[in-house]
């Protein structure tokens, strides 16, 4: 049986690319995503590509904060089938914190966001171990940002969330080795993505990010679907508990 990756946010950015990558590898894949019907068409069109590799490809057009949703999915897996969990799920607040004009971050905005981009993670983990669906060999990945260290306007909630998401994976590195579970988070450059352009002068962040990237260019999602992809080989198998950054060294300057 080919092992699975399930993606969690995989119907755009990097979790859609790094479901192409993985299909392209020999996995199948479970897609859990939330979309407008008016979007079903293109991500169809994407399975189609990733089903032409021989892999299986399910998708669930769900909330994956919802407990309804985790027991579905987790109940659809075949047993001890999951080698890859991606949690590359983007919900979250980018309300200020102090404005004259419109509404203000809260504390449930905080808890939305903390709890979509970061506790989910952990509950999706602990899940997928109860109920016997992870293989004995497991990467386990998060996506993280630079915006875990700087400040950026309008990110105070997801900022929180990263640095969350980060201490989650540090925890899990050590508490879930026995189990065969390596946990660790990539840390991608400035990407061009639905959720990146939502962010309040994302296009100013865009051309700072390219001139500031020795490279001269923004990273792709492609660029870290590759390194997910390296994650995943057996030669990986000793890396885990970190934050392995994917930036072309953007993050230097």
């Amino acid at each position: 049986m080919k092992p699975y990756a399930l993606i969690l946010g995989g119907s755009s950015g990097l979790g859609l690319a790094t479901a192409h990558k993985l299909a392209a590898h020999n996995f199948n894949i479970c897609i859990v995503h939330r979309d407008r019907k008016s979007s079903l068409p293109k991500l169809a069109e994407e399975v189609k590509k990733m089903k032409a590799h021989g892999v299986e490809v399910y998708t669930f057009n769900k909330d994956a904060m919802s407990s309804e949703t985790y027991a579905e999915v987790v109940a659809s897996l075949p047993d001890q089938s999951v080698s890859v969990l991606i949690h590359s799920v983007a919900k979250g607040s980018l309300k200020p914190m102090h404005t004259q004009q419109g509404p203000e971050l809260s504390k449930q905005d905080f808890d939305l966001t903390i709890h979509s981009m970061a506790t989910s993670w952990y509950e999706w983990t602990k899940l997928l171990l109860k109920q016997n669906k992870f293989s004995q060999d497991v990467r386990n990945i998060a996506f993280t940002s630079e915006g875990n260290t700087k400040v950026w306007p309008g990110y105070g909630a997801v900022s929180a969330a990263k640095v969350t998401l980060e201490a989650l994976m540090r925890n899990m590195a050590v508490e879930l080795a026995s189990v065969g579970i390596k946990s660790n988070c990539i840390q991608a450059g400035t990407t061009q993505t639905a959720s990146f352009a939502m962010i309040p002068g994302s296009d100013q962040l865009a051309d700072a990010a390219a001139q500031r990237n020795p490279f001269q260019r923004m990273t792709t999602p492609q660029d870290v679907a590759n390194v997910v992809y390296l994650l995943t080989r057996e030669e990986a198998k000793w890396i885990n508990g970190v934050i392995l950054k994917v930036d072309g060294g953007e993050s230097l300057r």
